[in-house]
């Protein structure tokens, strides 16, 4: 059987995090092309082409602000496998001791809300103290703050700083996978599994490619719910043996040319994602532990580094914008990785507080 072991799992969680910081600091580069993510903009793939026909060492930047959103469905995947793994097959689970609806979506509600709630205040103090601060509406706050502002016609517009859409997806994936899958009356079915499945991934193709529609499908748990399921599946039913590490070279060869090749239209861009899972997996499978090790620290503070990324962007990408791209992005990581330890220091101290 494929396990992903922890360490495997923390170093998967460190490729995506830095893959969603990297694109969220290069997306905002007026210059680079833009990615395809709650739409299919057939545009930006046309960029994409032109600046690879014609490379220089800014398609560095380019393509991670193309492709670097993609760690979201990594951790989309790794919730989904986490989650059957602790509370469907950990052996402190019993029919006896399963716990409640509300009592487990309030609790995981509340771990989202702290860290959010740390993240935005801190946010918007800096977003203030810098230029071009945001013009904060009522009801775009409140929203934010209880983690429902996807729910909004225009999240694109409404939710800020960006980023911050994925604490509401979060909440909305523990309330489906609490509801339909989890306890004895969830769906248990391989063939119910696979009919919603089939359901929330092919409904993406009835929209327009550009429509608000299907942005705001993808904002909200419909457009996650494949991958989610793939990853409760896959930790479920999976009985495939343990493959050689050529096996896992192969995957990963074969998954970066299926992105890249299945992100230039439309009809195939929304089974991306799951190209995007296999080939992490396989790529965590053959990295040695010298390098293993170090992806799997930074998924230690991978919360922390998405909660304050936005914080550092917003201090650090002047620098990149009127001057060198790479100074910028090189500060960015370290201010946000030296911020991100110590964000996590300050998340378990205010948990301890609330805990008294």
């Amino acid at each position: 059987m494929v396990n992903i072991s922890k360490n495997e799992s923390q170093a998967m969680r460190g490729i995506a995090i830095l893959a969603i910081v990297l694109h969220n600091y290069c997306h905002w580069l007026g210059k680079m092309v833009q990615e395809n993510e709650y739409q299919f903009t057939e545009h930006n793939v046309r960029r994409l082409m032109v600046e690879l026909s014609h490379p220089s060492w800014e398609l560095i930047v380019h393509l991670l602000s193309f492709f670097g959103h993609y760690g979201v469905p990594v951790f989309v995947f790794l919730s989904a496998y986490g989650l059957v793994m602790k509370y469907e097959k950990s052996s402190m689970v019993s029919e006896g001791n399963k716990e409640g609806a509300l009592s487990f979506i309030w609790k995981h509600y509340k771990k989202l809300f702290l860290m959010m709630v740390v993240g935005y205040t801190a946010y918007v103090l800096v977003d203030y103290m810098t230029p071009a601060p945001r013009r904060y509406e009522f009801w775009n706050v409140v929203g934010q703050l209880g983690m429902f502002s996807n729910l909004y016609k225009d999240p694109d517009h409404d939710i800020w700083p960006g980023p911050y859409w994925y604490f509401g997806l979060m909440v909305q994936i523990y309330i489906v996978y609490r509801l339909l899958f989890y306890d004895r009356y969830a769906l248990k079915s391989r063939w119910l599994f696979g009919g919603l499945f089939a359901v929330t991934l092919l409904a993406q193709l009835f929209f327009l490619p550009e429509g608000l529609a299907l942005q705001w499908y993808r904002y909200n748990v419909m457009g996650s719910l494949p991958v989610f399921i793939a990853g409760v599946m896959f930790a479920r039913y999976n009985r495939f043996n343990e493959p050689p590490k050529t096996t896992y070279v192969l995957l990963a060869v074969a998954s970066t040319m299926l992105i890249f090749l299945f992100s230039l239209w439309f009809a195939t861009w929304i089974i991306v994602p799951f190209f995007i899972c296999i080939g992490t997996v396989a790529i965590v499978k053959i990295l040695p532990e010298r390098l293993l090790n170090p992806l799997a620290w930074v998924g230690s503070i991978s919360a922390a580094m998405f909660v304050c990324h936005p914080i550092t962007r917003k201090v650090i990408i002047p620098i990149s914008r009127h001057g060198d791209i790479f100074a910028g992005l090189l500060l960015y990581i370290v201010a946000t990785i030296v911020l991100a330890i110590l964000f996590k220091k300050l998340l378990a101290v205010v948990s301890a507080e609330r805990m008294k």
